[in-house]
């Protein structure tokens, strides 16, 4: 989601450990990410891969990692 006045995305982090966390928001058609380690970094993906990317997420696919 972005923030409607400035157009700027709001982050939303997830689980952290130990200072760095991940962060995502939607920004227009895209979802994005990056780390609190490295703000100036940004993933960028469609929706649709952000929903594939969740899937394998949930389905273990990254475990191993």
């Amino acid at each position: 989601m972005s923030d409607r006045l400035t157009g700027e995305p709001v982050w939303q982090a997830g689980f952290c450990e130990g200072g760095a966390c991940i962060e995502a928001a939607s920004l227009g058609e895209e979802v994005i990410m990056r780390s609190t380690s490295d703000p100036g970094t940004i993933f960028r993906m469609s929706r649709e891969e952000w929903v594939n990317f969740l899937a394998a997420a949930q389905g273990g696919r990254f475990d191993d990692l």
